[in-house]
């Protein structure tokens, strides 16, 4: 151990807490002088208690923090159901353009012609690559668009006055689904996966009767297949009156392959970060526009942006044939993730989304072909989309867990896949590669599980379980970390390396 806790470039970096003083700050605020309290008894009594520091303070604990983080600009992200894909920096360059970077919600809509200008092309690309009718923008992220899809799923119902109360849903879907569809008021009834990880629509007709609203289905599914009987699902549900939501969380596995609405979807939300580019959250509100059918077209919640380019802004400015169920949000989406978005698009043309699409498909099905051999591939009959989930399986017997081999990852360098998700497969090991990553990166990260694998089945499982050894900190009770949050800073009786 060295005197200051630092090892070389690796540098131990306290808790601002630890090291900030209350009496210093970066930032001069002048004095408020007199002013009238209109916080209605609701003003601070007690001294704030942040810590402070200089500048060059304040610039150092943040790089340094930085420093241990894992991040896609590092080295493979190959977590499962996320896409952690590359974001070109050509996207940050032209979502830093002052039109774009410096709009306000609140400008006249005569300053951003362009702004509306770039909306439309975006939702004509969208509507093209999607085969559906109508979008809406403005919902702030994927969850969000999902909502907004079953609220205008709702408003067709109602409009044809009936109030059905049950939503489909297959055990193997993203957990937003039967989230969305709880806060709704629906009453969730779940579909049975077949024994090769797909929905039949036998499982389907089943469960459906006329309290049936809708059944919201991811295709590819979580498991990282395509729904083969999926176009036959899509007709069963709309025989029994009810609509079809396609989960567009892994929309990128089939981009300028096939079109969901084709399929028969009649709502689905687009991950722009997952399938289009755009930071994965962006640093604050992201973008999850949701995509609507000829039969839900009419509902799309205010503000919408017409095809002839006018903002309609207020339910009061709406056409006859133009119903929306309200406003979801105040304005539109992060302008950022729009602009993000377009560039990606247009920088791939339709042939270079195709080819993403191709390629990442083609990366999963490598690393699954390459490590089916010493891993437990899931589904081994079945090609896999832009993912391929492992189990388990191969460690049975080993005493290593499915958490210690992720621990183990973390010492090679490597983020951990996804793990136990979906949770229809016990000790799930998703994984995902994207279409961003070279052979010589699937290679080198395909080489280290061989060996972790290979170490496992030797009986080498110090390494496993008193992983990680060199990650700023040791193994963390994540449990009783979720469990039993601390929320507020309290200065420890003795500080720890590590926490076992």
């Amino acid at each position: 151990m060295t005197f200051t806790g630092n090892k070389a470039l690796a540098l131990s970096e306290p808790l601002i807490f630890e090291i900030g003083r209350r009496e210093v700050t970066g930032v001069d605020i002048e004095d408020a002088g007199t002013f009238e309290d209109r916080l209605g008894g609701q003003a601070r009594t007690t001294p704030i208690d942040l810590p402070g520091l200089s500048e060059p303070e304040t610039m150092r604990h943040f790089v340094r923090l930085s420093r241990q983080n894992y991040a896609i600009d590092m080295g493979l992200y190959p977590l499962g159901s996320c896409t952690m894909k590359h974001n070109p920096r050509l996207n940050e360059k032209m979502a830093r353009l002052p039109g774009f970077a410096d709009i306000h919600p609140l400008q006249p809509l005569s300053t951003v012609p362009g702004a509306l200008e770039l909306m439309g092309e975006l939702s004509r690309w969208l509507l093209t690559l999607t085969g559906m009718k109508a979008v809406a923008l403005s919902p702030k992220a994927g969850a969000q668009g999902e909502l907004a899809g079953m609220m205008a799923i709702r408003a067709a119902l109602r409009a044809r006055g009936e109030n059905r109360g049950t939503v489909l849903v297959p055990e193997s879907a993203h957990g937003t689904n039967p989230a969305t569809a709880a806060a709704l008021g629906y009453r969730v009834k779940a579909v049975k996966a077949r024994e090769d990880g797909t929905v039949s629509v036998e499982a389907v007709r089943e469960a459906l009767d006329s309290d049936v609203a809708a059944i919201m289905l991811t295709n590819p599914n979580t498991c990282g297949l395509f729904e083969p009987e999926v176009a036959a699902i899509a007709a069963a549900i709309h025989e029994a009156g009810a609509y079809f939501y396609g989960d567009g969380a892994n929309f990128n596995a089939i981009v300028g392959k096939t079109k969901p609405g084709e399929l028969g979807v009649d709502a689905m939300h687009i991950n722009l970060h997952k399938t289009f580019s755009t930071p994965h959250g962006g640093g604050g509100p992201g973008a999850g526009p949701v995509v609507l059918s000829e039969r839900l077209a009419a509902y799309a919640p205010v503000p919408f942006l017409r095809e002839d380019g006018t903002l309609v802004e207020r339910t009061d400015q709406c056409e006859a044939e133009e119903l929306p169920f309200g406003r979801l949000v105040a304005f539109h989406g992060q302008m950022g993730m729009y602009v993000r978005a377009l560039s990606y698009m247009l920088a791939h043309g339709s042939d270079g989304l195709r080819q993403a699409s191709e390629d990442a498909v083609l990366a999963a099905n490598y690393i699954k072909a390459q490590l089916a051999d010493v891993m437990t591939v899931s589904f081994p009959d079945r090609p896999s989309m832009h993912e391929v989930l492992f189990d388990d399986r191969f460690l049975k017997g080993s005493g290593v867990t499915t958490l210690d081999f992720a621990k183990a990852m973390i010492d090679e360098g490597y983020h951990p896949m996804t793990m136990y998700f979906p949770l229809v497969v016990p000790g799930a090991m998703l994984i995902e590669p994207t279409e961003s990553e070279s052979l010589a990166s699937l290679d080198l990260f395909i080489a280290t599980l061989r060996d972790l694998a290979k170490s496992a089945r030797e009986g080498d499982t110090e390494r496993f379980t008193e992983a990680p050894r060199y990650a700023p900190r040791r193994r963390l009770d994540e449990t009783r970390g979720a469990r039993k949050p601390i929320l507020t800073y309290e200065a420890p009786s003795d500080f720890q390396e590590a926490a076992e």
